[in-house]
């Protein structure tokens, strides 16, 4: 992964493939299924594949004059290499974090949906996160510490973890309906907009809706073929 800094834009150039380690195994659907269960799962090797991530985006946001809410696909870029998406599986309404579920191996082990990072691989092999994803912000932040800058959203807000800039744990009651909040950061000490990704088992765990204007050549990042989605519809699976 590689990041630059020109014109007032970030550029963001990766493979999608996390600098952390995940899972062997994860649950993944079966043939035709859209949004897996354990009785519609099975237990398959990592599918996880590289990826093409080419976004410039800015680094002066401004609000839009109303919210946009978050397509399925790539809604956001994570200082792992990963991509984020927002909470929601293939049918753009049952929360990935909800609905995790084990399956057996061929050894009866159970195997995940999510591993601990709140992530997993598309049946097509885009590796994502669906929520806080604690094996970046261990990385990054001290335990009872505040949280640091982990992403940037399309709109190029940032994204940070689930506590302030005293350590203290932020609430879904906290943020906005877009998971967005102005208040000040290790980085912002005098207060920005930014957005706090949370380990809650329903919507409010990732970003549902922009804040900001998106450019419109980011917009082909969302509901892309092959990269989680697919022109005029989910994808399959998430």
């Amino acid at each position: 992964m590689t990041v630059t800094y020109t014109n007032g834009k970030i550029r963001f150039v990766s493979n999608g493939i996390p600098n952390h380690k995940r899972n062997g195994e994860y649950a993944l659907p079966n043939t035709g299924v859209q949004v897996p269960t354990s009785a519609t799962a099975h237990a398959g090797a990592d599918p996880t594949v590289a990826q093409s991530y080419d976004a410039s985006i800015t680094l002066k946001p401004t609000k839009a004059a109303g919210t946009t809410s978050t397509s399925l696909g790539v809604i956001g870029y994570m200082i792992s290499g990963a991509s984020l998406f927002n909470p929601y599986e293939g049918d753009a309404s049952t929360v990935a974090t909800a609905s995790n579920f084990s399956v057996k191996n061929s050894s009866g082990d159970d195997v995940y949906f999510l591993d601990d990072c709140s992530g997993h691989p598309t049946p097509m092999g885009q590796y994502h996160y669906h929520a806080l994803p604690k094996c970046v912000t261990s990385e990054v932040d001290r335990t009872n510490g505040p949280s640091h800058v982990i992403g940037i959203a399309l709109d190029g807000y940032a994204i940070y973890g689930d506590r302030d800039v005293s350590g203290k744990e932020v609430k879904a009651s906290d943020l906005d309906d877009c998971n967005g909040i102005t208040s000040a950061t290790p980085e912002f000490p005098n207060g920005v907009y930014h957005y706090v990704l949370l380990d809650t088992k329903d919507s409010t765990s990732s970003i549902r809706c922009f804040t900001g204007t998106v450019d419109s050549s980011l917009a082909t990042s969302m509901n892309m073929p092959g990269m989680g989605g697919r022109p005029g519809g989910p994808p399959p699976g998430q």
